[in-house]
C-alpha cells in the first residue's frame, strides 16, 4: 500500500467554524497527526480575528519558507489549529488575485471544461481561495521537496493534496496543471444539484434515477458550481464521499462513482470522563433549565425532559419542519393522556414536561408554551460567545435527555454522531448517511432510525413524537440502558476505526498518480 510523506488539505472551514466540514475536519486532525506528526498541513482561508479563535500563529514556524513566498503576492499566517492535535495550519489571503479572475476562468475552461459565465453569489471568492491554495501547495512542495533537513526516505516522496467539497475545487485543477507529482483527492460532502433538488421542494428520491445533473443544473441556476464540482470529481485521482446514499447522488447526478467512501468519525478526547463527565452535564442542565425558566417566563422542572435540534437553517432538509409538527403532536398526545380521553391501554398519566431547544443559527423566534411541551429558540453559533448561554455546543449537548435530527437530506449526519458521543440518545432517519450506517448497529436503544421518504412526513412527525413520548416515562435504569448503547454506537464510529478508509483513499489517489507519471515519463503509452 502507498502511504503519504506529506498531506495537503484545504477546506473553506479550516480555522472557520461554518457547519459539519468544520467537525469532521478538526476531530479527524488527531488522527492525521498521530500518523503523520507534523507531515500534515491544512490550508484555510484567514479571516483575520475571526479566525484566531481557532487558530494560533507561530512565526517561526516554517520560517525559511515563509520568506521564500513573498513574492507570490498572496499573504499567509502560519501556525497551530486550535483542536486535539494542533496540526499545522496555513491561512491565506486571496484578495490579490480579483484582477486576474477573469484570466483563471478561462484557463479553468480551457484545461478542464469548468463553466464559471454563469457564476453569481459566492462562486468567485471560493473559486480564488482554491486557486490561491493550490499556488501555495506547490512552493510548500517545492521547498520540502529541496529541503533536505526533513529526512524524506524514498527519492519519490508521496504528497497528497486533499480538497474538501466544492469551494476549493480549483486547488485540484491548479495542481493537476501545475504539479502533477502531487496525488489529489477531492471529496463532495453532498452533490450540490442533490441539496438544491431537495432544498427546492422536488421530490429527489421518487424520481432519483430520471434525474440528470447537468440538466437539473441549468433549471435551478446551478451551473458553475455544478461544474466544478463535476469537473473536480472526474479530474482527481480519488474521488471520495461521505456515505453510501451519497455516493448514489455522484453516480447520478456527476456521472463519476466515487471511488471509496470515507465516513465521518468523531475524536473521543471532546468528551470529559468519569466525574467529569457529570459535573459538566450537571452544570449544562442547570444552564438548560436557567435559560429555559427566563426565556417561557416561569420555573423548569428538574425533571423536565430536555430534547434539542440543532444545525443549520435548511428548514426541509434538516427536518426542522417534521420536528415542528412532531412536537405540535406531542402536545396533543401528552394533553390526551392526562385528561382520559386515549384507551386504557394506551394511557399513561404525564408527570414531566418537555423543552425542547431549537439551536438553529438565526432561526431567531418567540420561546412558544403549548401545555407541557415548550421551544426554546437559539439563533446563535455556540462558540461560548453567544448572549443567552455563553457556552459551547458540547457544553450543552452534554445535558440533554435525547435529540431529534430527523433529515430529508443529510449525505452523513454529525450532529446524531456527536449526540451518541456525549451519552445521549437520538432520532434519526434513514435518509441520513449516520443513519443508514447506524440502522446496521446492533445498538438500537440509543439510536432510533426513522424510515423516511418523499411522502411520509405525516408518519415521520408521529414516529418522532411517539419516541419522545417513549423516553418520558423510561425507568432510570432503561435511560442508563439507552445511553450506554447511544455511546457504545459512537465507540464504532471513532476515527481510531474510520481513519482506515483514508488510508485507503490515500493509496488510490497515489496509485493513480504513480500510473500517470509513468505515462508521462513514457509518452508513447499515452
Amino acid at each position: 500500500m502507498n502511504h503519504p510523506d506529506y498531506i495537503f488539505e484545504t477546506s473553506w472551514e479550516v480555522c472557520n467554524r461554518v457547519g459539519g466540514i468544520y467537525a469532521v475536519l478538526s476531530t479527524r486532525a488527531a488522527s492525521m497527526q498521530a500518523e503523520h506528526p507534523d507531515k500534515v498541513f491544512f490550508f484555510g482561508p484567514d479571516f483575520g480575528a475571526h479566525s484566531d479563535i481557532y487558530f494560533r500563529e507561530d512565526k517561526q514556524l516554517l520560517k525559511d519558507w515563509r520568506l521564500k513566498i513573498e513574492d507570490l503576492n498572496i499573504p499567509v499566517r502560519i501556525g497551530r489549529w486550535l483542536v486535539p492535535g494542533e496540526p499545522i495550519a496555513i491561512l491565506l489571503k486571496f484578495d490579490a488575485l480579483w484582477p486576474q479572475k477573469d484570466a483563471i476562468y478561462a484557463w479553468a475552461w480551457d484545461k478542464f471544461k469548468v463553466q464559471s459565465h454563469a457564476a453569481y453569489g459566492d462562486y468567485d471568492e471560493s473559486c480564488l481561495f482554491g486557486y490561491a491554495a493550490g499556488i501555495v501547495m506547490v512552493s510548500l512542495y517545492r521547498w520540502l521537496i529541496k529541503n533536505s533537513t526533513l529526512k524524506i526516505k524514498n527519492s519519490s516522496p508521496n504528497f497528497c493534496a486533499h480538497a474538501n467539497e466544492w469551494q476549493t475545487a480549483f486547488s485540484i485543477f491548479y495542481l493537476r496543471d501545475h504539479c502533477p507529482q502531487i496525488a489529489t483527492l477531492f471529496t463532495t460532502h453532498a452533490t450540490g444539484i442533490g441539496r438544491s433538488i431537495a432544498g427546492n421542494g422536488k421530490p429527489l428520491y421518487d424520481y432519483f434515477e430520471g434525474y440528470n445533473g447537468d440538466q437539473m443544473a441549468a433549471e435551478l441556476n446551478m451551473v458553475s458550481k455544478h461544474s466544478v464540482e463535476k469537473h473536480a470529481a472526474h479530474t482527481a485521482d480519488c474521488f471520495t464521499t461521505v456515505s453510501y446514499i451519497t455516493a448514489r447522488e455522484c453516480a447520478q447526478l456527476l456521472d463519476k462513482k466515487v471511488d471509496i467512501e470515507t465516513p465521518n468519525g468523531f475524536e473521543p478526547t471532546y468528551v470529559p470522563k468519569g466525574k467529569d463527565f457529570d459535573r459538566k452535564r450537571a452544570e449544562a442542565r442547570e444552564a438548560l433549565r436557567k435559560v429555559a425558566g427566563e426565556q417561557l417566563g416561569g420555573v423548569v422542572p428538574e425533571n423536565a425532559l430536555f430534547v434539542a435540534i440543532s444545525g443549520r437553517q435548511e428548514w426541509k432538509n434538516k427536518g426542522i419542519d417534521v420536528f415542528a409538527s412532531a412536537l405540535d403532536k406531542l402536545a396533543q398526545k401528552i394533553y390526551h393522556n392526562d385528561q382520559g380521553l386515549t384507551t386504557n391501554d394506551q394511557r399513561q398519566t404525564t408527570n414531566r414536561e418537555v423543552v425542547a431547544f431549537v439551536m438553529i443559527p438565526y432561526l431567531d423566534r418567540a420561546p412558544a408554551r403549548k401545555g407541557k411541551v415548550s421551544a426554546v429558540f437559539v439563533p446563535y453559533y455556540l462558540d461560548g460567545h453567544d448572549p443567552l448561554f455563553g457556552k459551547t455546543y458540547y457544553d450543552l449537548l452534554i445535558g440533554m435527555d435525547v435529540t431529534v435530527f430527523p433529515s430529508y437530506y443529510e449525505p452523513w449526519g454529525y450532529t446524531p454522531l456527536e449526540s451518541c458521543a456525549f451519552h445521549v440518545p437520538t432520532i434519526t432517519t434513514s435518509l441520513a448517511g449516520f443513519g443508514e450506517w447506524a440502522a446496521r448497529q446492533k445498538e438500537r436503544y440509543g439510536v432510533v432510525v426513522i424510515d423516511r421518504n418523499d411522502s411520509n412526513f405525516d408518519e415521520v412527525a408521529e414516529h418522532i413524537a411517539d419516541d419522545i413520548l417513549r423516553f418520558m416515562h423510561l425507568t432510570p435504569e432503561q435511560v442508563e440502558q439507552a445511553r450506554k448503547e447511544a455511546a457504545a454506537v459512537a465507540g464504532k464510529a471513532d476515527w481510531k476505526h474510520f481513519f482506515r478508509y483514508y488510508r485507503k483513499a490515500y493509496d488510490i489517489a497515489l496509485t493513480k498518480r504513480n500510473k500517470r507519471l509513468y505515462e508521462l515519463q513514457n509518452p508513447t503509452l499515452l
